[in-house]
């Protein structure tokens, strides 16, 4: 987990991005290394809760430039969307025809 200890250790022109798991990352203790530039910056594409709630400490306006949180949908695209969508049709006719599905995950 990233906590105190480890943004303590990262240099201080350290950009931080957590594009994985909202809960692999303290949220309180990034918020001090970013406002106490103990690292440069912050980008986020995954918090816990998910979405952040309006009066989440991370939206502060005052950390505009230093901390950038996205929201969690990199799979938004309409050919991505499409191609999932195709894949899941694809998987439910294999599985009812008896025949291995093309991606069974």
């Amino acid at each position: 987990m990233f906590n105190r200890d480890l943004f303590k250790k990262m240099k201080p022109d350290a950009i931080f991005i957590n594009c994985s798991r909202g809960d692999l990352v303290d949220q309180e203790a990034l918020l001090w290394a970013v406002s106490s530039s103990v690292i440069a910056a912050a980008g986020l594409d995954v918090t816990t809760p998910e979405p952040l709630p309006t009066d989440s400490p991370l939206l502060d306006p005052s950390l505009r430039g230093k901390l950038v949180i996205f929201p969690h949908i990199g799979s938004a695209s309409n050919r991505t969307r499409e191609n999932m969508a195709m894949l899941a049709a694809e998987n439910l006719i294999a599985g009812l025809s008896g025949r291995p599905m093309p991606s069974p995950l």
